[in-house]
């Protein structure tokens, strides 16, 4: 980030838009068991002009509160699956690591249409996924390996996108593991914790973080995160599957054209 583009970033209406962007992280974050990256990076860059190194550092740091509050909630209803998270954490916290490292060296074309790619997945998934609040995780050799090569998978894009890998986890417990869909997303919001600490510890050596846009973007979500968690044990989780891809279409779409317009300078 330039001289000018950090001047624009300490200006009122710079933090009002911080503020923002955590408010509408956290409720999604608590809505869909994401840790509000999906959320944070595109606005950094598409409202206040982050490049992507940095917005996707600043994301990842400010999904730590985001993702803490969220688990409280979820746990409060027992829909936790501890171990399994656990086990998803420690593949992850590996793979941030190699993400942060690749982070530097990938052009800002490759990691913009790297994010287009990864949301045109996640929003395939939330058509094929078809949650289930009966379903449950049934923990064994087979799948303890199954997640942590889901951890690691998660950590690596964690670390180049700067997402706590929700949109990840929430589909593949639900599809693969044949879990409960409030399950998968406290589960998952429980992992993505040490993931984010770890990516963003990478991310501060190589300076990649707005720590101070992080901050606000973080206390910010944590006031509507709770409230997103208790919206989702009221909203059909398929008509909440749908509203979450109409969104990422959005952000897929704005994503694009900004990669098409820099391809073309």
């Amino acid at each position: 980030m330039n001289a000018d583009d950090q001047a624009i970033t300490r200006q009122p209406r710079a933090y009002l838009t911080f503020v923002f962007i955590g408010l509408s992280a956290g409720l999604l974050s608590g809505l869909f068991g994401v840790g509000g990256g999906t959320v944070i990076l595109p606005l950094l860059v598409l409202m206040l002009h982050y490049d992507q190194r940095r917005g996707a550092g600043t994301s990842l740091a400010a999904i730590v509160p985001t993702a803490s509050v969220g688990v409280i909630s979820y746990a409060l209803s027992g829909a936790v699956a501890w171990i399994p998270a656990l086990i998803l954490a420690a593949g992850a916290v590996i793979g941030a690591q190699i993400g942060t490292r690749l982070l530097p060296k990938i052009s800002q074309a490759a990691l913009r249409w790297g994010f287009v790619g990864f949301l045109v997945i996640v929003i395939v998934s939330l058509f094929v996924v078809i949650p289930s609040r009966d379903a449950h995780l049934i923990l064994g050799w087979a799948n303890g390996i199954g997640l942590a090569g889901v951890g690691m998978v998660t950590g690596i894009i964690a670390g180049l996108i700067g997402v706590g890998g929700g949109v990840i986890v929430v589909p593949v417990l639900m599809l693969v593991f044949g879990t409960s869909d409030l399950v998968a997303k406290g589960t998952s919001l429980l992992m993505m914790i040490p993931t984010a600490l770890s990516g963003t510890i990478g991310n501060l050596r190589h300076r990649n973080v707005d720590l101070l846009a992080a901050g606000i973007i973080g206390l910010s979500a944590c006031t509507t995160t709770a409230l997103g968690a208790w919206l989702a044990t009221l909203i059909n989780p398929f008509v909440g599957n749908m509203l979450f891809a109409g969104y990422l279409i959005f952000i897929a779409v704005q994503m694009a054209i900004k990669a098409i317009q820099a391809h073309r300078r």
